[in-house]
């Protein structure tokens, strides 16, 4: 189980971090993998000058945008399950 928290503190959610939870959410919905992947929010990580902050697992990682951390959600979650974006019973994500 990969465990994915993102920060929804007030620095983080003006940047974009509500968003990228719900991107993960319907990502994670969309690929199926609810039983692989966890998703969490938290109000802090104190990393507040850095981005958009989150983390899988213990890893910590800071985002310049929303789409960075899909893009980066891509390549560290859905990569590693053996995942592509034209996986998702979709199509593309």
């Amino acid at each position: 189980m990969v465990t994915v928290t993102v920060c929804v503190g007030s620095s983080c959610h003006l940047k974009g971090g509500r968003e990228v939870i719900e991107r993960f959410n319907a990502l994670v919905a969309q690929y199926g993998l609810a039983d692989r992947v966890a998703l969490k929010g938290c109000f802090c990580m104190e990393r507040c000058g850095e981005g958009i902050n989150w983390r899988i697992d213990q890893e910590y990682i800071s985002s310049a945008s929303g789409k960075d951390a899909i893009d980066t959600f891509y390549q560290r979650v859905l990569g590693p399950l053996g995942l592509k974006p034209a996986d998702g019973p979709q199509g593309t994500a």
